[in-house]
């Protein structure tokens, strides 16, 4: 199985998976999230960590998703990650929302996952974009 993993700072990561449950499916298995609250310390963090992925087995694949690039969710991540021998099946990426995510778990098992993460991220580029509601100007001078 390929799992998906959301850790974040506060409750961005847990909410996300709300979120995509939402749009993807209630009974979902394989998105897994945790994130480290405010004044837990590294330790207490690296241990959720260890619980959520202890239903990881060895021929799975983990698709890592933080809020943060360098951030200690994702550190933390990483170094649970390689303690737990899963650093090498183990792709990760920083930056999450929620097209990506949402993307990611709709597609990971009809791709093979490099080739995935290479569309993700292209993907997600394209996601950016200001939002602009034409506004007549008559109209804002009667307000």
């Amino acid at each position: 199985m390929k799992y998906v993993v959301l850790v974040s700072h506060g409750e961005f990561a847990p909410g996300l998976h709300k979120a995509v449950n939402m749009l993807a499916g209630e009974e979902r298995e394989d998105v897994l999230s945790t994130s480290l609250s405010n004044g837990m310390g590294a330790d207490e963090f690296a241990e959720n960590v260890k619980s959520v992925l202890s239903v990881v087995g060895a021929e799975d694949e983990i698709i890592l998703f933080a809020d943060i690039v360098g951030g200690s969710p994702l550190a933390t991540t990483a170094n649970v990650l390689m303690e737990m021998d899963l650093l090498g099946r183990t792709r990760m990426i920083g930056g999450m929302n929620l097209p990506l995510v949402l993307t990611c778990v709709l597609s990971k098992d009809d791709e093979e996952t490099s080739e995935l993460i290479d569309e993700l991220i292209e993907g997600a580029k394209d996601q950016i974009k200001e939002f602009v509601v034409a506004v007549d100007d008559e109209e804002e001078e009667d307000l």
